[in-house]
């Protein structure tokens, strides 16, 4: 069973090791962390009342990974989402964690709608997110660089009438 469990600043070593370049933050977060991941980083995201950090758990409780909900005026964000161990993905675990934050978001927040950001070469996210039934917004789009190349984010939505299906 995979959960959801609060983050902590206890939990913050743990996430840090697992980002191992530049590249591999800029996925992870987008451009609003600086490499190398620092606890101050993390710290400034815990103090924001308008986020909420996740440890994401394994049947045994092992933290496996790690997500964000950012409240938007009118919408949340479901941001910073990771699991770590290449061992643990293609199991399933994307899709359930999706479904386990869209419940939090929309049993604690009156927004009704959630979206999230994605680089548009990131094809099995983009799928996981697809089969939760977030669709493309194309009216936003952002770029980010890093080396000599250029992501392209798109952005996904889903109505709480959707999810609630």
């Amino acid at each position: 069973m995979i959960g959801l469990q609060p983050f902590t600043i206890q939990d913050a070593l743990q996430l840090i090791s697992k980002i191992q370049d530049e590249r591999m933050l800029l996925q992870f977060a987008g451009p609003a962390y600086r490499y190398p991941l620092t606890e101050e980083q993390l710290e400034t995201d815990l103090s924001d009342k308008n986020r909420t950090l996740f440890k994401i758990t394994d049947q045994t409780g092992e933290a496996i990974g790690h997500a964000q909900i950012f409240l938007k005026e009118n919408t949340f964000l479901l941001g910073r989402i990771l699991i770590w161990d290449e061992n643990n993905r293609g199991k399933g675990y994307g899709k359930k964690i999706m479904q386990e934050l869209l419940e939090y978001g929309f049993s604690h927040f009156d927004r009704g709608t959630a979206e999230l950001n994605v680089y548009d070469w990131n094809t099995s996210a983009i799928e996981c997110y697809r089969k939760v039934g977030f669709a493309f917004d194309p009216d936003v789009k952002s770029e980010a660089k890093i080396d000599q190349e250029t992501w392209v984010s798109l952005n996904m939505k889903i109505h709480r009438n959707i999810f609630e299906l």
